[in-house]
């Protein structure tokens, strides 16, 4: 396991500074590219690829992602795929061009494919039907007939979270989320909601006053707790979007005086580096993001050099790592 001091010297900053940024310290003045460098050193400790041969082959691939970095800092889950993702190309030996917004078809007709990560709106995917070139989808998929996906399975991630709270004795479960928001403002609804109050519903279990929906950042994760634990019902457990919401809750509980887990336990979302060094360590789906990265990689080359007629989608499971954050409820 990488520790603090590691990913300090492989980004070339000060051990405070990591422990800072991985915590999501809102006090702390340093540059977007610092936190970003950080959290891309956090990320590649995370797993080993084992060294293959590169190719000799030069090849370029276009990739083209539906967010800001902005974005990508405060939700790192995002970040962990492309750094997996640019890692396993530059081991083939393939150049990476960043796609643009409105790229012109031109600049993509020496690309032997493309990646693209995120969420879209219909005319990004027209487009990308427009270049003709093997496209696969990474978090999405758009057009299981026309494009390779990687995605997910969002439904079994969450089932496992929520069954884990309820045999801990826990039925006073409530949701802390957010929107999907794509780079136009395009919002959609997290697919781990829907699966939260359907399942919650079958087991006669859901509270609609339990579910708060903000944004996917630690700031959100704190108003919404503590806007959750003000009414007189108060869930016992909760289950967050992501790792960085429940940043936000632990430091609103802090604030309460409500204790983790003893008091309301906290399950997460993404398995970010920083969950670990949380105290309590973070109990939290984890998402094999490394993987996703390496297998649209695999997915494209093996489409392009086969010519394959068919499209393929790609679900990679989860599990859940737990920790110290979730605990037995006593009744």
């Amino acid at each position: 396991m990488a520790t603090i001091k590691d990913i300090a010297e492989l980004a070339n900053v000060s051990i405070a500074t990591v422990s800072r940024v991985l915590n999501y310290d809102e006090t702390l003045s340093v540059t977007p590219e610092t936190r970003q460098r950080i959290f891309e050193a956090a990320e590649e400790l995370e797993y080993v690829i084992s060294p293959k041969k590169k190719s000799k082959t030069k090849m370029k691939v276009g990739l083209y992602y539906s967010y800001s970095l902005e974005e990508e800092l405060v939700d790192t889950y995002y970040l962990s795929i492309r750094v997996a993702l640019e890692k396993k190309l530059r081991e083939k030996g393939i150049e990476i061009q960043k796609l643009l917004r409105d790229e012109a078809k031109k600049n993509v007709e020496k690309m032997m494919g493309i990646i693209c990560l995120g969420t879209f709106k219909k005319e990004d995917i027209e487009r990308f039907k427009g270049y003709d070139k093997p496209c696969v989808f990474v978090d999405s998929n758009p057009d299981g007939s026309h494009f390779d996906s990687v995605v997910i399975d969002f439904n079994s991630a969450t089932r496992k979270a929520l069954d884990y709270l309820i045999e801990l004795g826990h039925q006073q479960i409530g949701f802390i989320g957010g929107t999907e928001t794509d780079m136009y403002g395009n919002r959609f609804k997290d697919l781990r909601q829907d699966v939260f109050e359907t399942y919650l519903q079958e087991k006669g279990l859901f509270n609609e006053e339990f579910v708060k929906i903000g944004g996917y950042n630690p700031t959100e994760g704190y108003v919404l707790l503590r806007e959750m634990l003000s009414g007189e019902n108060r869930p016992t457990a909760i289950f967050v979007g992501n790792d960085t919401i429940a940043i936000g809750c632990y430091k609103a509980a802090h604030e309460l005086g409500v204790s983790i887990p003893e008091e309301l336990s906290i399950v997460g979302f993404n398995d970010i580096s920083s969950a670990q060094y949380m105290v309590p360590p973070l109990t939290t789906v984890k998402l094999y993001t490394e993987i996703m990265g390496e297998t649209a990689v695999d997915l494209l080359l093996e489409r392009i050099n086969s010519k394959r007629p068919v499209c393929k989608k790609v679900v990679i499971n989860t599990n859940l790592i737990i920790r110290e954050s979730a605990a037995k409820r006593e009744v």
